[in-house]
């Protein structure tokens, strides 16, 4: 089940937020202070294009510093790539069929805004390992 809703996401809505993501984390790997910001853009570019069976969990051990860099990524990249998520979300409710995946892309917005300090995992992992 988890890759037939994997799939019709791709067609829906996945392949344009991982291009989005993907094209944010360029950006941001032009300078070297970007660098962390532009992998986490790339690590959620995977999750945006492939999301069902996989979760993100807080790191208990991300502390300040992930704090500090949230700040900047809402700054730099987060409002956009959340925005875009409730645009494709809107647009996706629209009809019966979209409504699921809209819904997963509003649950996707608080990862756009705030990703540092978040793992993604996969949902059949045991709870222990995260």
């Amino acid at each position: 089940m988890k890759t037939i809703l994997n799939i019709i996401w791709l067609v829906l809505s996945g392949f344009w937020l991982c291009v989005g993501y993907a094209l944010a984390g360029l950006i941001l790997c032009v300078t070297i202070i970007g660098i962390p910001f532009g992998i986490a853009a790339f690590r959620i570019a995977v999750y945006a294009l492939w999301p069902f069976g996989y979760t993100t969990v807080e790191r208990r051990d991300a502390g300040a510093p992930s704090c500090v860099g949230n700040v900047l990524w809402l700054v730099l990249a987060g409002w956009w790539l959340a925005l875009g998520h409730i645009v494709t979300g809107l647009a996706l409710c629209v009809t019966i069929i979209g409504i699921p995946f809209g819904i997963a892309n509003f649950k996707m917005v608080p990862l756009a805004l705030l990703p540092l300090g978040r793992e993604i995992v996969p949902t059949d992992a045991p709870f222990a390992s995260r």
